[in-house]
């Protein structure tokens, strides 16, 4: 009798620690992208509503497109979005080169379980890929968007100077 009790026990924190696995693994995700999702909806459905009260109070507002543009948010330029690559590349590299680091010293002490450092290398490693991808990246998309951005650079100053 006192069997069957430990055996249902067991079973009960089984299913619990299973059903807390699936609602991380799986609803955490899914609340995040429904949030997001549920941001960028709202945002869009606000900028209707301005523009449709703007054109109802006043119906010689003027070309839609127009408002359109000037409510929009600003477009980031192609030195903000060269920038943005060599940060999240600088960031990517930095973690695989302190992970591979970490891997090599649990590896060096010993007493670690070998898949535990062979799955620390290989994330180590990987970041590192990534983060060497997107530096590879940044430096080709600069020395190819470069007339662009000294183009994007003029425009900019000439709006200043206005």
């Amino acid at each position: 009798m006192e069997i069957n009790g430990v055996v249902g026990d067991m079973m009960g924190a089984t299913l619990g620690l299973l059903a807390l696995e699936i609602i991380v693994y799986f609803g955490v995700p899914l609340l995040i992208v429904w949030m997001i999702y549920r941001y960028y909806n709202n945002k869009t459905n606000k900028r209707a509503k301005i523009i449709q009260a703007i054109i109802e109070k006043n119906p010689d507002a003027g070309n839609v497109d127009e408002l359109m543009k000037k409510i929009a948010p600003k477009q980031k330029s192609l030195k903000e979005k060269l920038l943005r690559k060599l940060l999240w590349g600088s960031i990517m590299i930095v973690l695989g080169v302190c992970i591979f680091a970490y891997a090599l010293w649990i590896d060096c002490l010993g007493g670690s379980h070998p898949q535990t450092v062979h799955l620390t290398y290989f994330a180590g490693v990987i970041l590192l890929g990534i983060g060497l991808a997107v530096l590879l990246n940044y430096f080709i998309s600069k020395k190819m968007l470069a007339k662009e951005i000294e183009a994007e650079e003029k425009k900019l100053t000439e709006e200043a100077n206005l």
